[in-house]
């Protein structure tokens, strides 16, 4: 089986090491961020004295159309504070069952909010609005407080399937005056897939996160945006939870260089990750994957023994993973190029014989 990286070998036989599918998170920084951050000017961003932080954070509110933003360590803090300064303890979140907010955050807002997430059904990516309406009804008539309901733009779970602003419209007319928040981890993609741009999807939330370490390939962190009152208010919530950062404008500057020359190439991820969609329609069947949705860079798709399918891709060198039992995630990314794609394919072939 080789081990658990496994190599790829070219036809002259070097080792060009693993093909990582296994997430866009993986990606390396390129070597205009290397050199942005080795140049950068930095300052103690506990005091607001970083101007690198402070020109990424800006750059941020203004392609989301916000007032200001906030530069945390990671997607999920920005989740985090996100829900901690829209909620009080014993509120209840509306969010979709399978949105990462509420299965991948280890119960993150139990802990750090001491609220309640009541879940709707997001098999298709997007909350029902008329259901979202009958469980908020339900929730009053329960005498709950209800804080906030959150999306997630692209929906990782149903293969990074991105909203289509209506869809955001429709939702934004029943839920009023709650505060509507974004988990745009991946909203570069959506924005690519769609055609509407972040400030469109901006105007119909009141907070909004995003990823610069996912698709745009640098090393660390998310932003967080909003009113200027709100990110006030995350600010002091950042450093409860320990987000606080110094001297952060080594990385900030690669978010620089990720959001102004690294969101339009995402439409190659997206190209690519078609081609492996058909290849798994190809190799598995149309019953395993709902290949129309399939718009950005995830690939999932349904197998029955997934660990052996990864244990094998692995000893022939590309690694994927799964998110679920029985459901396998490809996702490309901006270090996968053509010739990686089809040797992917290949060895999918080479997995089903």
């Amino acid at each position: 089986m080789g081990s658990v990286l496994g190599t790829r070998m070219s036809s002259a036989g070097e080792n060009l090491g693993a093909l990582d599918l296994r997430s866009d998170t993986v990606t390396r920084p390129t070597a205009e961020m290397r050199r942005a951050m080795y140049e950068a000017e930095v300052g103690d961003d506990r005091y607001g004295e970083d101007p690198t932080v402070r020109e990424l954070q800006e750059l941020y509110a203004s392609i989301v159309g916000k007032e200001a933003a906030l530069f945390v360590p990671s997607g999920t803090m920005a989740n985090q504070i996100a829900l901690r300064t829209w909620t009080s303890p014993g509120d209840v979140v509306i969010a979709g069952k399978n949105q990462h907010v509420l299965q991948y955050e280890r119960s993150g807002s139990a802990v750090n909010s001491s609220v309640q997430i009541h879940w709707v059904s997001d098999e298709r990516g997007v909350l029902n609005p008329s259901e979202v309406e009958r469980e908020m009804t339900l929730l009053e008539y329960l005498g709950h407080s209800l804080a906030v309901v959150a999306v997630e733009n692209t929906h990782m779970p149903s293969g990074g399937r991105p909203w289509e602003l209506k869809e955001l419209k429709d939702l934004r007319a029943v839920t009023g005056d709650t505060p509507l928040h974004m988990d745009g981890a991946r909203l570069f993609n959506a924005s690519v897939a769609t055609g509407v741009d972040p400030s469109e999807y901006g105007r119909y939330v009141d907070s909004v996160m995003s990823c610069v370490s996912k698709g745009l390939a640098a090393p660390v962190g998310s932003l967080l945006a909003g009113t200027a009152d709100f990110i006030a208010s995350a600010r002091d919530q950042r450093q409860i939870l320990g987000g606080q950062m110094r001297q952060a404008g080594i990385i900030a500057s690669a978010g620089i260089v990720a959001l102004r020359s690294m969101r339009e190439r995402l439409v190659e991820d997206h190209r690519r990750a078609g081609l492996l969609a058909d290849a798994v329609v190809e190799v598995f069947g149309e019953s395993c994957i709902d290949r129309a949705s399939l718009r950005t860079n995830i690939v999932v798709f349904r197998h029955e023994t997934p660990d052996a399918l990864i244990a094998e891709m692995a000893s022939h060198g590309v690694l994927i993973g799964s998110i679920a039992p029985n459901v396998v995630r490809m996702v490309t990314h901006n270090d996968v190029s053509d010739d990686d794609i089809e040797r992917a394919i290949k060895v999918l072939h080479r997995c089903a014989e």
